[in-house]
């Protein structure tokens, strides 16, 4: 099988193995400096940066808990405490008071309820 060997620009090495064809268009390309590896070189990360999946929900305490809320977590009521605590768990740290306001957001928009139980809110979906 026929092999290329190219060194680039900035000394990166490459090597290109295929049928004769492909072998012969992909040298070409680079010889060229055709769009597809520009377009290649300017959407390349960096080899220490690192990206979350996205999986369409938002990043954050809204969206982490709209997961809990889809995995049922909310079937039986739950204090904030315990809300931070679970949160804790899956490694993700927020202190109460950033979360109080978030659940309240949440009620608002009818993905939640609350109820007051003795002198605490107890939340429930």
């Amino acid at each position: 099988m026929p092999k290329a060997h190219i060194t680039t620009k900035n000394g990166t090495k490459i090597t290109i193995e295929g049928t004769p064809d492909e072998v012969a268009a992909m040298v070409a390309q680079f010889e060229e400096g055709s769009p597809a590896s520009k377009d290649f070189r300017r959407s390349k990360k960096r080899d220490n940066s690192v990206s979350a999946p996205r999986s369409g929900t938002k990043a954050g305490p809204v969206g982490l808990i709209s997961e809990l809320i889809d995995g049922g977590y909310f079937k039986k009521p739950r204090e904030l405490s315990a809300i931070k605590m679970t949160l804790e768990e899956q490694g993700h740290f927020y202190p109460i008071t950033s979360l109080s306001p978030v659940m309240l957001r949440l009620i608002r928009k009818r993905e939640l309820r609350r109820i007051r139980d003795k002198k605490r809110w107890l939340y429930v979906g």
